[in-house]
């Protein structure tokens, strides 16, 4: 069975290799996130109801995407805190690391991730190729 996150370059391009150790459900009101789903910045302007282990985690940071052009991919990645400590949210994300972040934390490998993409409201569809 293929992965789709390696499918969709999550693994690789943002995340190291890992093994999935824990059930992370995220939704959009009654829109679940499943890897590589296309949503329009409306549909995912609210807050997520992220779900882990079958706890339902309301306190959350909201992503609220808002693309200009082109496609953008947005990855939930879901690590253990091993112990009691404050983590911040990088200051910006310009060159930001999955990796550099989880070593300043402590975090270790990631135990689940889900990623989205999402385009501005115009947009019309995925990829193109052109033929010449």
């Amino acid at each position: 069975m293929t992965d789709p996150l390696r499918v969709g370059r999550v693994v690789g391009d943002v995340l190291d290799p890992f093994t999935k150790s824990v059930a992370m459900a995220v939704r959009y009101n009654s829109r679940d996130v499943t890897n590589g789903r296309e949503f329009k910045p409306s549909q995912v302007a609210n807050q997520p109801n992220v779900e882990i282990g079958g706890h339902d985690l309301r306190t959350f940071y909201t992503l609220s995407p808002r693309p200009s052009s082109g496609i953008h991919r947005l990855v939930f990645v879901l690590f253990r805190q091993m112990g009691r400590g404050t983590v911040y949210a990088p200051m910006w994300r310009q060159n930001f690391c999955t990796r550099e972040f989880a070593e300043l934390y402590n975090l270790g490998s990631p135990v689940a991730a889900v990623y989205y993409n999402c385009q501005r409201e115009t947009g019309s569809g995925g990829r193109r190729i052109y033929l010449s």
